[in-house]
């Protein structure tokens, strides 16, 4: 594969996400494209299409996802839910617009 293609890797700060990161620079991938929660909502249909648009990713990694413990997960299993599919939803509406 071109290790010149764009690769947007969401979730990039957690477990999973940092691994591919780094996998990735090891590989020697150097077009990655990242972005924290405050700089993209992935709930936000309308900002993760214009961020699409903008970047144009070659291939995506979904690793982004709402998370928050043992205890919260527990407390709130259908928020967490919802909010992963929706993130999901997102990313693959936007990634084949």
């Amino acid at each position: 594969m071109n290790k010149n293609i764009k690769i947007y890797i969401a979730g990039h700060r957690g477990l999973a996400g940092s691994a591919i990161v780094r996998e990735l620079h090891r590989l020697g991938y150097s077009n990655l494209v990242t972005r924290t929660h405050a700089e993209l909502d992935l709930e936000d249909a309308a900002a993760t299409l214009a961020f699409f648009e903008q970047e144009k990713p070659d291939l995506v990694f979904l690793a982004a996802a709402r998370v928050g413990g043992i205890h919260a997960n527990n407390t709130y299993p259908v928020d967490f839910l919802m909010s992963n599919l929706l993130i999901e939803a997102n990313i693959c509406r936007a990634a084949h617009a």
